[in-house]
């Protein structure tokens, strides 16, 4: 499977049903009495994380989402059906944006949810607004579109312990002699171009380790693999830093992929590593694995050719991710606030002038309202008026310089004005 570890989707939730204009007929009730039950409510798209995906693969292609839409009122009371949830499977360790990379959620256990887009709230039937004034309304409410956005999907690898070190350095052999992985290993000097996953048993503990794509100096501004890489080794206990002992200058090596996690976030430089001298096998490597020893990290030599030193390295790395508590990442998550009932609140709207003369009226809730009703209903004109004087929309207007015959705009409907000139 093709490793993808960024996505862009676009999500759509189900639309509301509208509520049903509707009497009963029934001998001695005035006008047969309004029984016109409400919409149902859309479906919301939700976001869940789960075991067995390690990739974002699936969004490669399909990147358009919907959620099902809601059944309609119908007379005697019968509510419409509720829009069906789409439920949309990621990785463990997905980070959800929106459109300008704000976090709204990080899902990293199995079964962790998050609502992306709400579904549409269900208009409201005839049977609804009756009351001892009104005893036969003839209108209802259309139902509301559900949420729609463009969401980032972001993966950051869930594993115990990060592989790290320079292409070539041998983390892929390192990983195949620990676990029971079987990476792609090649004998050139270039990189693993995505993360391979495996699994150490010790004792009863599971250990998942993650070899890393291999550095290259710029990463941290995106050259190379850049942050195709170093994003994953944020979420791990531990750092694996294999250098080559063939190589010419193994501190130079080890050095310089230090300085890309330095560059990127001082976190990751004070994360427990352990220093692994790879390729012992080979001749003149004493002095490189003396001066590594030196510079104060826990470390080992081994050869993951000939096996030399590798059980001791698989107990090292037991007792080290024992020791140490799993990473607790710091985001910046936007939390999913309660839906508020609707109402529509007296703030003055605000009029903008399009044109010589046209006119837009902006009051969100006041927008919302509007939307919301059906003009094919006989008294929808008496509900939408009570809105305009609730808000003082034609004085606000007439005050704007809109005059008789202007092209007025609210929401998607566009009207034309008609300001009252009774005394």
């Amino acid at each position: 499977m093709k490793f993808i570890d960024i996505a862009r989707i676009f999500v759509k939730a189900g639309r509301g049903g509208n509520g049903a204009l509707s009497f009963r007929r029934e001998k001695f009730v005035p006008k047969g009495g309004p029984d016109g039950a409400d919409g149902g409510k859309g479906g919301d798209v939700i976001l869940q994380a789960v075991d067995g995906v390690v990739t974002l693969a699936d969004f490669e292609y399909n990147k358009r989402f919907q959620a099902g839409h809601a059944g309609h009122g119908s007379g005697a009371m019968k509510t419409g059906f509720n829009g069906k949830d789409l439920i949309i499977y990621v990785p463990c360790g997905t980070l959800i944006k929106d459109e300008n990379n704000n976090i709204l959620a990080d899902l990293t256990e199995p079964g962790q949810n998050f609502i992306v887009a709400h579904g549409g709230r269900g208009g409201r039937g005839n049977a609804h607004f009756a009351n001892s004034e009104r005893r036969a309304p003839k209108f209802a409410e259309k139902g509301d579109e559900g949420e729609e956005k463009f969401l980032n999907l972001e993966l950051k690898l869930i594993a115990d312990v990060g592989l790290v070190g320079l292409p070539n350095a041998g983390k892929s052999s390192i990983l195949s002699a620990i676990s029971g992985a079987k990476p792609k290993i090649a004998g050139y000097p270039f990189t693993t171009l995505s993360p391979n996953l495996g699994v150490l048993s010790v004792d009863d503990a599971k250990i998942i380790i993650a070899d890393l794509p291999g550095l290259i100096e710029g990463a941290h501004d995106g050259k190379g693999l850049g942050l195709e890489f170093l994003r994953h080794i944020e979420r791990t206990r531990i750092l694996l830093h294999v250098i080559d002992l063939s190589a010419q200058d193994v501190i130079k090596d080890f050095e310089s992929v230090r300085d890309e996690f330095k560059l990127y976030t001082a976190d990751l430089i004070s994360r427990p590593c352990i220093l692994i001298g790879n390729k012992k096998d080979l001749p003149n490597t004493q002095n490189n694995i003396k001066l590594l020893e030196n510079l104060g990290f826990k470390f080992i030599s081994v050869s993951a050719l000939t096996g030399e030193n590798i059980p001791e390295l698989i107990k090292l790395i037991a007792q080290t991710v024992r020791e140490t508590p799993a990473v607790k990442i710091d985001v910046n998550i936007i939390q999913e606030l309660p839906r508020k009932k609707f109402n529509v609140k007296l703030e003055p709207v605000k009029i903008i002038k399009l044109d010589e003369h046209k006119f837009k009226v902006e009051h969100s809730n006041f927008e919302k309202s509007v939307s919301r009703i059906n003009f094919e209903h006989e008294d929808a004109m008496k509900k939408f008026a009570g809105l305009l004087q609730k808000l003082h929309v034609e004085e606000a207007l007439e005050n704007a310089g809109a005059i008789e015959g202007d092209k007025i705009y609210i929401g998607d409907e566009e009207f034309e004005f008609e300001p009252n000139t009774a005394g």
